[in-house]
């Protein structure tokens, strides 16, 4: 043990069973007090299960759990509150228009006579912030209103605020520059020094070793591995756990290969107070990669190119036509499509079928002259392009909400398959993807490209935009700060560039 002489957590044998899928079978789980435990699998491993069962959001069919040392029944978030568990999801359950002070104390606010003491709520947030060592956010600004770094502290000392023992963090730094996760991790182990155990979860297998302790791996809902030291365990060793066989952790090779016509051109677009001036052109066949900062920009250019934000100037033109500004249908129409950032609230109908979410923007194609959808064409159509990009489960009427996040993002890029787009654009393409089906996602960005689809590529990883894009625009403040080939670049001259703009 590495903090006490029995684990401040111990789980065994949880199972956990839905309708047709069997989602834990059987996994045990040790953490100890003031350690960082890293929790591993690919997507559909089972750790989101796992740790809504830890939370009290699901009750396991089977299985024990001890904290500190005395059987444990989790039965609902009140309960694991109670005890001092506190997880702070991907997608941060922040309320954006209450204040950092509000937020922090939400559901244990500081009242007397049932009414708010909104200055003493406020005192100890800063507290908290002081703790964390971020005692320049403003507590009483709307949360909505901070960059991503700082609601992810906002979500840390909501944590504190409730005396946690055990945070889980789940994919705390998919959103975070370079520089933000460093002082992530700078926050993490000041809460390990103070006795606070984290359970780490990420797909980003090089945090590991700079922020872990042990290692648990996970693979269809079993536990495949327990304890591994997580700064000597070879990555290839975790990946081959992760995934049952070897996995190459590299971008695939791409052949040179010529260039066809120009697809698509922007020129002088901008949006004030986001971003001015941008220009460049993509090829058929070529890769064209984005990087910078969050807040630099990137996200808020593919969006103006696809019409989902009206540019105050300049134009967009897609083989030699120029686009109607803030227009989506005449994006999909000239043959654009967008992967967006947030593809659960931005790109994905949670409750509808994988069917529905793949044939949305071609509907018309399976519709009858009485105005009816033909389904069996409309499912059939989708299986064969969810069968190329395997799709799991293989079944089309599965609500896409209960598919892992890398099977959500191949359903997106399904429907531009489906549609036959000549312009793709990428926002962060493997956020939250595992590293298998990150593999399979980079083997299919590089086969549309090969079918002569231009794509424009947006990603926090530098080096998945140095390893995928031809040719590489790299942002700073709402700039072009510096245009050149891929193979021209390396991490660290892209790191100079967006965080100094030194590059002309």
């Amino acid at each position: 043990m590495t903090g006490a002489e029995r684990p401040l957590l111990r789980m065994r044998g949880i199972v956990k069973q839905f309708p047709g899928v069997r989602a834990l079978d059987g996994v045990d789980l040790d953490v100890d007090a003031g350690e960082v435990h890293c929790l591993l699998g690919q997507n559909g491993a089972g750790k989101s299960t796992l740790i809504k069962v830890l939370g009290g959001a699901h009750r396991p069919d089977a299985g024990d759990i001890e904290w500190d040392g005395e059987p444990a029944t989790l039965h609902d978030p009140h309960a694991a509150d109670a005890a001092g568990i506190a997880t702070i999801h991907q997608e941060l359950d922040l309320v954006p228009w209450l204040s950092v002070a509000e937020n922090v104390y939400l559901g244990h606010e500081h009242a007397r006579f049932g009414f708010t003491r909104t200055g003493r709520a406020e005192a100890a947030a800063r507290e908290l912030l002081a703790r964390l060592g971020h005692p320049e956010i403003p507590v009483r600004r709307e949360v909505g209103r901070l960059p991503a770094a700082g609601q992810q502290i906002v979500g840390v000392a909501r944590a504190l605020s409730r005396n946690a023992r055990l945070i889980v963090m789940d994919e705390p730094s998919a959103v975070l520059d370079p520089e933000e996760v460093d002082n992530l991790f700078r926050v993490v182990r000041e809460l390990k020094s103070g006795g606070v155990a984290v359970v780490y979860i990420s797909h980003r297998l090089e945090e590991i070793r700079r922020i872990g302790d042990r290692v648990t791996v996970l693979k269809d809902g079993r536990t495949v591995a327990r304890n591994l030291p997580a700064r000597t365990t070879p990555t290839a060793e975790v990946i081959r756990l992760m995934t049952g066989r070897a996995v190459e952790y590299a971008l695939p090779d791409r052949e040179p290969a010529p260039l066809g016509n120009t697809v698509l051109e922007v020129n002088d677009l901008r949006r004030d107070g986001e971003f001015t001036d941008v220009s460049f052109g993509v090829c058929e066949g070529e890769i064209v990669g984005l990087a910078g900062l969050v807040g630099s920009g990137r996200s808020e250019i593919l969006e103006t190119i696809y019409g989902a934000r009206r540019a105050d100037g300049g134009t967009v033109r897609v083989n030699g036509v120029r686009l109607r500004p803030g227009s989506v249908p005449a994006a999909v129409r000239a043959g654009l499509g967008l992967c967006p950032e947030e593809r659960k609230s931005q790109g994905l109908l949670l409750a509808e079928s994988v069917t529905r979410n793949v044939s949305l923007p071609v509907l018309k194609r399976f519709t009858t002259a009485a105005g009816y959808i033909g389904r069996d064409a409309d499912t059939g159509a989708v299986a064969e392009v969810t069968g190329r990009l395997d799709v799991r489960p293989a079944d089309p009427s599965r609500p896409v909400r209960t598919l892992s996040g890398g099977n959500q993002q191949k359903v997106v890029l399904a429907r531009w398959l489906l549609t036959g787009c000549t312009v793709l654009l990428l926002d962060e393409p493997t956020r939250g993807v595992d590293v298998g089906a990150r593999g399979e996602i980079y083997a299919l960005v590089r086969r549309l490209a090969a079918s002569g689809v231009a794509v424009v590529l947006v990603s926090s990883d530098v080096p998945e935009v140095l390893g995928l894009a031809d040719r590489v625009l790299v942002l700073r403040e709402g700039r072009v700060v510096h245009r050149a080939p891929a193979a021209d670049l390396d991490e660290a001259r892209v790191l100079d560039l967006v965080m100094e703009g030194s590059g002309r």
